[in-house]
């Protein structure tokens, strides 16, 4: 269930008449949701698919420089040892801070069950359904895991975007807020030509690159000052009050062509996104807090002819907070020479993404693994526990 307020509704009751808070396109809905437990869960939708590899580079593989090139260097072209085989991008050394007080990690070579078409679509369906197939599923799994939880109720919950979120659909009370905002293109019609051209390569990339384009120039100067830091501290405030649950989306992560330099936009809003939640967080709650941010797949393990990385299969999880597991990158690593990727092509996921979130939620809640496995992402097996939380 879903509750509306208006964008002046919003600023008048938080004192944010004066405020610019347009819409920007690479950002879609936040929601809260109060809980009856202490710690709080933040869960970032990193939409168009985040080349991992890129973002935590394997530089230790022997594979990996003869797949990218001269693109994705390890710490001998800046990227940020983490461990003597990974290292990180280097827009994401404001994060080393985080890193080194063991309240970052990642996890590499996971993926949904999603295989072979590599649609952002559908990708982003299942990913946020978190079921095996989307056949008769209308909700998703944080609001399926609000429904099992007795006694939760939403006295705090806004989205800031134009658009819902599937992950936060069903029938837990979760409220969301969309500004009021004047765009060019309509959010139909940017799907419908999202739609159109993905199953053309060249217009796909395009499109892509244009609406990359369209924000990095219109919007430069607001990489430290945009709709995401305004989202990062609204999420903050609230979650140091009543709400224990956060969900949002940031995209641009749809790199086909010049990754080098858009994922440098994406990587260094995500990196303010967590700094200002971390920073604004009042009292202890960043001690109790556990942010995991997902993406729909990763991105080819060899670079393309335009500098970029097509849609790939096994990709990478962000995990940070105060609760989490710190200072680590987990994962079953699966290789990247001969014979070890996925249709000679991806990162071959070694474990499903929706294991590591039910892990989380376990933690963080104490649901009953049963129940995880069951109602929340219906048919998951979810296997060891990897230690993510501490």
């Amino acid at each position: 269930m879903t509750h509306s307020v208006s964008r002046r509704d919003f600023l008048a009751r938080t004192g944010l008449i004066g405020c610019s808070l347009a819409a920007s396109p690479l950002l879609t809905p936040v929601s809260f949701a109060a809980a009856p437990w202490d710690t709080r869960f933040v869960v970032i939708i990193l939409r168009g698919g985040m080349d991992g590899l890129d973002v935590v580079r394997p530089y230790g593989d022997p594979a990996f420089r003869a797949l990218r090139g001269t693109m994705s260097p390890g710490p001998e072209g800046g990227a940020l040892d983490l461990d003597g085989y990974f290292a990180l991008h280097p827009t994401l050394a404001p994060l080393m801070p985080m890193w080194e007080a063991e309240q970052l990690s990642f996890v590499h070579a996971v993926s949904t069950p999603y295989r072979d078409k590599r649609s952002h679509f559908d990708g982003q369906d299942l990913l946020e359904a978190g079921t095996e197939s989307m056949a008769g599923v209308r909700d998703g799994w944080l609001n399926r895991m609000l429904q099992v939880v007795p006694g939760v109720t939403s006295q705090t919950a806004f989205a800031l975007g134009r658009n819902d979120m599937r992950l936060v659909q069903g029938a837990a009370e979760v409220a969301n807020w969309t500004p009021q905002a004047e765009l060019d293109l309509s959010p139909q019609a940017v799907r419908l030509l999202e739609l159109v051209t993905e199953s053309d390569p060249a217009f796909h990339a395009a499109l892509s690159e244009a609406q990359i384009l369209s924000s990095v120039e219109a919007n430069d100067d607001e990489r430290l000052k945009g709709e995401h830091m305004e989202i990062a501290k609204f999420a903050a405030a609230r979650l140091s009050e009543d709400a224990r649950i956060a969900a949002f989306s940031l995209n641009g992560w749809d790199t086909h062509a010049g990754q080098e330099r858009y994922i440098e936009t994406a990587l260094a809003r995500l990196a303010d996104t967590l700094i200002t939640l971390r920073g604004k967080m009042r009292g202890n709650t960043w001690s109790k807090t556990a942010v995991i941010a997902m993406t729909e797949f990763g991105r080819t393990a060899r670079q393309n002819g335009t500098r970029g990385t097509d849609h790939g299969t096994g990709g990478l999880m962000i995990l940070a907070g105060g609760a989490i597991k710190g200072g680590r990158v987990f994962g079953q690593w699966p290789g990247l020479g001969e014979g070890d990727l996925y249709l000679d092509r991806d990162l071959m996921p070694t474990r499903d993404v929706r294991a590591h979130a039910a892990w989380v939620m376990r933690g963080l809640t104490g649901l009953d693994r049963g129940v995880l496995e069951s109602a929340v992402f219906p048919g998951l097996e979810m296997g060891d526990d990897p230690g993510l939380l501490l």
